[in-house]
């Protein structure tokens, strides 16, 4: 297993060892061993969340808001570009993203930690995300940035092909959520453990 840091602090992106033979491939998409020895910290899956897509499906900016909820997600059927935000006010990359080619030919993974922003966007039809989440789904505590936002320059499918819930369309662009409070704030790294000693 590989896992490169991408360019925002918290987020990784994990790539299994694949195992092909005459009857296919098996790999394992996460190991906890491995991801604690890289990461520095285990990952407590409190729930999982699966999504299937059709292409052109866009799918966020979700974020939560402390303690959060950290994301391991992967995509075991079609394809998608997963995008990492920093939303994290105070941040030295506030306002920046990442992206990772998701498919299921080579079960990369992302994971990405409490409090960043999170968009999936398929490539395909039938694209199949499927997320490992840190805590359990809290309404009161979950957001969303509008993805459209020019400010974030987030290379999105062609307009008349974008498809994106009601509830995206509407969110506030990321100056306007800071503005109203809605950000959580940088104060390094966080873990299931609690904040990164650093």
């Amino acid at each position: 297993m590989q896992i490169r840091q991408l360019a925002i602090e918290g987020a990784f992106e994990i790539t299994p060892d694949l195992h092909p033979d005459d009857r296919g491939v098996f790999t394992n998409p996460y190991v906890a061993s491995a991801f604690t020895a890289a990461i520095g910290h285990p990952f407590a899956v409190a729930q999982t969340n699966h999504s299937v897509s059709r292409r052109g499906v866009v799918r966020g900016v979700h974020y939560a808001l402390a303690p959060g909820q950290a994301k391991y997600v992967y995509c075991p059927h079609g394809s998608a570009l997963d995008v990492v935000v920093d939303i994290r006010v105070g941040s030295p990359t506030f306002g920046r993203y990442d992206v990772v080619g998701l498919d299921a030919e080579s079960a990369r993974a992302v994971y990405l930690a409490e409090t960043l922003g999170h968009l999936l966007i398929a490539l395909e039809d039938v694209t199949v995300a499927h997320y490992l989440c840190s805590t359990a789904y809290d309404p009161a505590r979950e957001f969303a940035i509008n993805p459209l936002d020019p400010a974030l320059g987030i290379e999105l499918p062609a307009e008349g092909d974008a498809v994106l819930s009601e509830r995206d369309r509407a969110a506030p662009t990321l100056a306007q959520a800071r503005e109203r409070g809605l950000l959580p704030a940088y104060a390094g790294l966080v873990s299931a453990d609690g904040p990164d000693a650093r």
